[in-house]
């Protein structure tokens, strides 16, 4: 769900029937839910997350919505999610790793596809060595945290993760931010090569619905308000309509990033 959808006309009266919204995919952008809210006040939103390999994994209850938005909640029943570091063993509260589901609603594996299926799905390290049919977990791909009350937040994809300056950055923190300001429609964001800090942050935006491009430079001041200066994009790209998708209906970021990384940033990042 996108910018777009609040540019339509909902009926005045959908307040008074909608009782409920979910997303099912992946985090819920804290502006996005808001509009949401803004507009149906009286639905009680389900924040969810799931894997395309497993269906769902996570969900927020509608009365921890308020206190932890940013939250993507506990998991599902008939699951277990783990929070692992590269070598299998578990992170502390708070830390950082691959989120990684075991259960009854994982795959058994891509179609005819072993060598992503052997990447992706994988026994999970320390557990019985003498099950006949070893039990396969899916490794996500997904940086997660879990807090000290059992509730998991979205940090970024493995691969996508944006390396400035020793930093390590999430683009859909930065993607975050600039929906939070109000000017951009749709963005991407993702690390191009910098001859100093290693990479710097990119964001490619479009125009909100029936509003004018935004500009850059505007842009670029509003995150600098909002973001510690290290995850300030470094160039703001203006796409015209809508970013590409995926099959899954989701922004494209890597297609994104394709068409417009080839833009070299020099110097330092601003």
């Amino acid at each position: 769900m996108d910018g777009r959808c609040f540019a339509l006309r909902w009926p005045a009266a959908i307040n008074s029937h909608l009782r409920y919204f979910a997303n099912t995919g992946g985090r819920l952008p804290r502006e996005t839910l808001q509009a949401l809210r803004r507009a149906v006040p009286s639905a009680y939103p389900f924040l969810m997350y799931g894997l395309t390999e497993a269906f769902r994994s996570t969900y927020l209850p509608p009365q921890e919505v308020d206190c932890r938005p940013d939250s993507i909640g506990k998991a599902i029943p008939n699951c277990e999610i783990l929070v692992l570091r590269p070598d299998g063993t578990p992170c502390d509260p708070d830390e950082a790793g691959e989120l990684v589901q075991r259960g009854a609603l994982v795959a058994q594996g891509y179609w005819n596809d072993s060598e992503r299926t052997a990447e992706r799905f994988r026994p999970l390290p320390g557990r019985t060595p003498e099950l006949v049919v070893p039990e396969l977990a899916v490794f996500s791909g997904d940086t997660v945290r879990k807090d000290a009350e059992g509730f998991f937040y979205f940090v970024g994809r493995v691969d996508e993760m944006i390396k400035s300056s020793g930093y390590r950055i999430s683009p859909s923190e930065v993607e975050e931010v600039l929906y939070a300001t109000g000017i951009v429609g749709e963005c991407a964001a993702f690390g191009v090569p910098h001859p100093v800090l290693g990479e710097v942050v990119m964001a490619v935006v479009s125009a909100r619905p029936g509003d004018d491009p935004p500009d850059p430079g505007a842009v670029q001041d509003a995150c600098r308000r909002r973001l510690p200066a290290y995850m300030v994009p470094a160039q703001i790209a203006l796409h015209p309509g809508p970013l590409p998708r995926n099959p899954n209906g989701k922004i494209d970021r890597k297609a994104v990033s394709a068409r417009y990384r080839e833009l070299s940033i020099e110097g330092p990042a601003a």
